[in-house]
């Protein structure tokens, strides 16, 4: 059976007579639903399916531990995986997501998922909401900043959650016009990649709404650390904190190991791969057991940082991502946060490109500020007294926009496949 929102009839139609073991659709939404006849499949009209008192639904005994649903990793890294959720694995995550130190969510809580649901279901916060008894909002298709603040004005939910580029987004779109209100966020939940600090002391200084990072993976539920600043830590304690990808969730573990798998000390320094295992981490892909991600219930993340002694995680990059450069490592998130700290910057995403002297050298994509002008010589500079001189990128291209996934991330394989297809007018400096 499939649900279906009629404005995907379209696509769906296409497809659906090849589907051999779907026998019904439910159309969501306003349409025509004969745009979805196919022989051998029934369609009803959610609608009608609900107002039908005859209906009756026998609820089966399912074990706890059977498949309940399946999302598919982002493939920003490689070709995307299935990781098949439990219904037990589902519930404790949602348990964990309401409790104070996660979203505190509760009843008279509004929730805005602006996540799709194929992006780990919604961060799972779809099934939370409804443990909480709170009110959950869901943007349909319109993802674009002007669409989320009408709806933000006219539902006023209390608690958001998205990508860290659809909240750059919306800064953006307030900043240029004028009247905007977010004063009914007390809360706004972003992760997917890591949230800059500008962007987190922007919204709490122009908006008065705390933005909170979160961490986790498809395959881990996905929430699975909190940033949640110490209370007696000071200012430079504070946002380094409130920066970091967070404490893991009460239930999950978290530990970094070198390149022969050996544990590194939780010491803020020793850098490693970070592994997690808990009661919602999955331990296999779908179809495919993959025993180079999985060791002994630990998940190789394929994130690449350190642990403090408080247990804050700080993730310096994505293990495909980190730029290999004569040797020394170079992470393109800190230079990726420090450039979207500029002010003239909107966005900026940092990918290595192969280099005949160095192996690799960082190529920095930048869309500046409308009304706004730098160069690539000013943002060198600026970068000069924030990082190692050699971490300094030596290719910039400034671009309309960065291209982004389905689910709001950067795409790094389409940055680096533009750049070897010399689709970006680059500008060099001497390496």
């Amino acid at each position: 059976m499939i649900l279906a929102d009629l404005s995907l009839a379209p696509q769906l139609s296409e497809v659906l007579p090849l589907l051999a073991t779907v026998h019904t659709v439910v159309a969501v939404g306003a349409g025509d639903i004969d745009a979805l006849a196919a022989p051998g499949k029934t369609v009803v009209r959610y609608d009608d399916l609900i107002a039908d008192e005859e209906t009756a639904f026998v609820w089966p005994e399912i074990d706890e531990k059977s498949a309940a649903s399946m999302c598919y990793t982002s493939g920003t890294t490689g070709p995307p995986k299935g990781v098949v959720y439990s219904h037990r694995s589902t519930f404790l995550h949602s348990m964990a997501v309401c409790t104070a130190n996660a979203l505190t969510l509760g009843v008279g809580d509004s929730v805005l998922a602006v996540v799709p649901m194929f992006h780990s279901n919604a961060w799972g916060l779809p099934y939370a909401a409804l443990a909480a008894g709170a009110d959950l909002l869901l943007p349909d298709r319109f993802l674009h900043a002007d669409r989320l603040v009408d709806m933000i004005e006219a539902r006023r939910p209390t608690i958001a959650a998205a990508v860290p580029t659809i909240w750059n987004d919306v800064m953006h779109l307030i900043d240029i016009g004028a009247g905007r209100d977010l004063s009914s966020l007390r809360l706004i939940a972003c992760g997917g990649s890591a949230v800059p600090a500008s962007l987190m002391q922007a919204y709490e200084q122009k908006y008065g709404v705390p933005i909170r990072q979160l961490w986790g993976m498809t395959e881990t539920s996905p929430m699975a650390a909190v940033a949640w600043p110490p209370t007696d830590a000071d200012v430079n304690q504070y946002w380094a904190r409130r920066a970091s990808q967070g404490q893991p969730m009460f239930g999950v573990e978290a530990r970094i190991v070198d390149d022969g798998g050996r544990t590194l000390p939780h010491d803020g320094q020793s850098v490693g791969e970070l592994e997690v295992r808990g009661p919602w981490i999955t331990g296999s892909y779908y179809s495919d057991a993959d025993p180079s991600k999985f060791t002994a219930g630990w998940l190789r993340t394929g994130d690449v940082g350190r642990i403090d002694p408080l247990g804050y995680i700080t993730l310096t990059d994505r293990a495909k991502d980190v730029i290999k450069s004569g040797g020394e490592w170079i992470s393109s998130v800190e230079l990726e946060n420090h450039l979207i700290g500029h002010p003239a910057v909107i966005e900026a995403a940092v990918v290595g490109v192969p280099d005949a002297k160095w192996q690799e050298r960082p190529l920095a994509a930048v869309v500046v500020r409308a009304g706004e002008q730098v160069s690539a010589d000013e943002l060198r500079n600026y970068l000069a007294d924030r990082v190692a001189r050699w971490w300094l990128p030596d290719r910039w291209a400034f671009v309309d926009q960065i291209p982004r996934t389905s689910v709001g991330k950067y795409d790094k394989k389409r940055i680096r496949a533009s750049y070897a297809d010399n689709v970006f007018d680059v500008e060099r400096f001497p390496g």
